[in-house]
């Protein structure tokens, strides 16, 4: 039950990737003396739609790209970890499997394997867990906002899950992989993991939850989907402003279930708070209006609300990083989740029903949805803002910002007859223009399509 097993790669719709695993091959038995055994690759994804809503409950829209992690490994008879890792500039690391330690302080790349160990290590109870020998080689962009630290934990989890001969299905490794990258102290909702373990070529997925599943989702012909990195970035492990939104989150909840007689309590996302009452998004905004002010809610009036003292909304809700926020805007948090998935759904709709005007459609959801993230989330900054105005005015029917935001990149889609004339534009407008950028601007700006999700490579 492991995603996929290949003696050979021939017939990988993957750029590169032959050539990249026998680089990463030579490389491997230069760093370590021995070759490695196997291969396993994990995609990064983009997010068209669905932003900050899958830690709510609500299903979100992503495919799988073709720039991912690719690791070499060799398991060991020591019960040690070597990792190395192709980019210089990041350091050799090594650990006993026995005592996995993941510092939250310092969200440097090793930890994000580590979680992928930590997870597949606790959910088997392995107490005598192989040792490995492992190079990475990333074409992700990293704190791009294109999930390169959640492939690299579902890398180290298929990679360790190889290594000790266990198996599990695609859906259990995205969960487990969810679960286990918040030791690293990010709330993430697991639409990363998903797409990086369920994506298909040729199409992209809407992604549900509790239970997770993946329907296709045909994206229509004539528009590409057009990357472009802001050279801003974003780590979400090492600034507060994801898991803050995380939390107002869940307190908007709280007050929602509280107003309207449900055990608020149990009440954990937006998601449950609607499915309690029975009524749609619509009316679910509508609530929103009735219950909320748009003011920021202080602790002492959240406590107001709920009944609480502050000692027990800080033990009981508030998690460990939260102690000393002193307000929350939760009407914002809300309107955006609940107006956010019924775009998802809506976008979900014009795909498969594909009405002639299906790109502008789309396009229109996904300017919407921008105006959204940078209106109620307040998750956009300046050069994204930039951004999306530049893509915009060189022709694209709809641009937004994709992954938490803060920084990272920018999704647009753009109609392919216009693509060449587009890239050059923007090539022109936002990278050419500042020598930082010009120098990040080969990997910063690309048509994309739907790729594949994790692999296994075993040596022939």
């Amino acid at each position: 039950r492991l995603p996929a097993i290949y003696a050979n790669t021939d017939h990988l719709n993957v750029s590169n990737l032959p050539f990249r695993l026998q680089k990463l091959k030579e490389m491997f038995i230069s760093k370590f003396g021995s070759a490695p055994k196997f291969y396993v690759r994990a995609p990064g994804r983009v997010n068209l739609i669905g932003e900050h809503i899958d830690y709510c409950g609500y299903a979100v829209l992503p495919m799988a790209i073709e720039q991912d992690i690719l690791i070499a490994v060799e398991p060991v008879k020591t019960q040690v970890v070597q990792l190395a890792n192709t980019n210089s500039l990041y350091f050799d690391f090594s650990t006993s499997v026995n005592n996995i330690q993941i510092n939250k302080t310092k969200p440097q790349w090793h930890n994000y394997f580590l979680c992928g160990l930590k997870g597949i290590q606790e959910h088997f109870g392995l107490n005598n867990p192989t040792g490995m020998n492992c190079l990475l080689d990333g074409t992700i962009p990293p704190s791009s906002g294109l999930s390169s630290s959640s492939a690299l934990v579902c890398c180290a989890g298929l990679v360790t899950l190889r290594a000790n001969g266990k198996t599990l299905s695609k859906v259990e490794l995205a969960e487990i992989c969810t679960k286990s990258e918040r030791y690293i102290g990010t709330e993430g909702g697991g639409m990363d993991q998903s797409i990086s373990f369920l994506g298909e070529e040729g199409t992209a997925k809407l992604i549900e939850f509790s239970p997770l599943r993946a329907t296709d989702v045909r994206l229509p012909s004539g528009a590409a989907f057009v990357i472009a990195n802001s050279c801003v970035e974003m780590n979400k492990a090492a600034t507060s402003h994801y898991n803050i939104r995380v939390m107002e989150c869940r307190l908007a909840t709280k007050l929602l279930s509280k107003s309207k007689g449900l055990d608020w309590k149990k009440m954990l996302r937006l998601h449950d708070v609607q499915t309690n009452l029975g009524v749609s998004l619509e009316e679910m905004l509508t609530i929103v209006e009735e219950v909320l002010h748009p003011e920021p809610y202080s602790t002492e009036e959240i406590c107001k609300c709920l009944g609480i003292s502050l000692e027990e909304l800080r033990s009981q809700i508030l998690s460990q990083n939260m102690q000393d926020v002193s307000t929350f805007k939760l009407y914002q948090r809300a309107k955006h989740v609940y107006s956010e998935a019924a775009r998802v759904l809506e976008f979900k709709k014009i795909c498969n029903e594909a009405p002639a005007n299906a790109i502008q459609l789309l396009g229109e959801l996904m300017n919407q949805s921008y105006i959204s993230c940078r209106e109620m989330y307040e998750c956009s900054c300046p050069e994204l803002d930039r951004l999306v105005d530049i893509c915009l005015q060189f022709g694209a029917i709809g641009s937004r910002l994709t992954g938490a935001g803060w920084g990272g990149c920018t999704v647009s889609m753009v109609p392919t007859d216009n693509l060449n004339a587009f890239l050059k534009n923007v090539k022109a407008a936002y990278y050419q223009s500042d020598a930082q950028r010009l120098a990040l601007e080969n990997n910063s700006l690309f048509a994309t399509r739907p790729g594949r999700g994790a692999l296994v490579f075993v040596e022939a």
